[in-house]
């Protein structure tokens, strides 16, 4: 089973529609996107709570950054973060903070504006894209990158090389890149962790390496 929608069925059989990114709106996506980076969702709902409700992008602009980053503090990193944060909502607000617009424009066209934005990567600009604006386009983790070792899954290594491998060889729609992630992340929590737990794995009968110990590379 190297064919990537066997994988997707196999993983939807057992998990089904997660329906991601955790979020109430969009900019909630936006924010958390940014506020996950280096730290643990836990610490990223904590702090995304700090704002009481209250998490908009003309409170945030609003909010002295001093004070924005005493409210992401349990994120970590929260000085760096509070000013990658208003970096990104003065791009957002360049669209008057209209999703129509954003989603307007070319798809190469955001992916270049966001990657421009200081504190933006790779894996946080798609992962804006696919659950903020709803742009077909693949999010590579960490996870992503240990099943595709691990299984093997020939994608490469690097994340242009995983995310170039994934899009070309699934249908191209935000609905299938957006679930197939999710139930990556879900499983290598549950079972494709760095030590992992093969038993009961829905990929368990064909994983190349069930059972043994496998820690994946770093994503290059």
């Amino acid at each position: 089973m190297h064919d990537l929608t066997e994988i997707y069925e196999a993983l939807r059989v057992r998990y089904g529609d997660l329906r991601w990114w955790p979020a109430q709106t969009p900019y909630e996506v936006m924010v958390g996107a940014v506020l996950t980076q280096n730290t643990a969702w836990t610490n990223v709902e904590k702090a995304i709570g700090n704002f009481g409700g209250n998490l908009s992008p003309q409170t945030l602009l609003e909010t002295g950054t001093a004070e924005l980053a005493e409210i992401i503090r349990p994120a970590g990193f929260f000085n760096q973060k509070a000013g990658y944060l208003k970096a990104l909502t003065r791009w957002f607000a360049g669209y008057h903070f209209d999703l129509s617009a954003v989603r307007g424009r070319p798809l190469a066209s955001i992916r270049a504006e966001l990657l421009a934005i200081k504190g933006v990567g790779n894996e946080t600009a798609d992962s804006i894209m696919l659950y903020a604006f709803g742009y077909p386009t693949f999010v590579v983790d960490a996870y992503t990158a240990r099943l595709c070792e691990r299984f093997p899954i020939p994608a490469g290594r690097g994340y242009d090389e995983i995310k170039a491998y994934f899009e070309g060889n699934l249908p191209r729609n935000e609905e299938i890149y957006n679930n197939f992630h999710a139930m990556i992340v879900v499983n290598a929590k549950e079972h494709c962790r760095k030590k992992p737990r093969c038993r009961g794995c829905p990929l368990y009968e064909a994983c190349g390496r069930r059972g043994n110990e496998c820690a994946s590379s770093p994503l290059r």
